[in-house]
């Protein structure tokens, strides 16, 4: 079963991944950007047997910073 686990930085954590982004755009001319954050996405392929549980462990203990982190997980079919 394909996964999707979203990483984000919780709100008040400085991204410069995301203000570099934000800078590059304006350098290109991209203007009306307000603010840029950066994430990341993880896939996973999944056995059908693994729990909704055993992805929250995943996230918690190896795929998300949960001090800095936030994550959303999604799964398919």
């Amino acid at each position: 079963m394909k996964t999707r686990i979203f990483v984000t930085l919780k709100g008040g954590v400085l991204d410069p991944q995301g203000k570099a982004i934000h800078h590059a755009l304006e350098s290109l001319g991209f203007s009306g950007v307000n603010d840029v954050r950066a994430g990341k996405l993880i896939e996973l392929d999944l056995a059908e047997t693994v729990t909704d549980g055993e992805i929250e462990e995943m996230c918690k203990k190896l795929l998300a910073n949960t001090v800095i982190e936030n994550y959303r997980i999604e799964r398919g079919a």
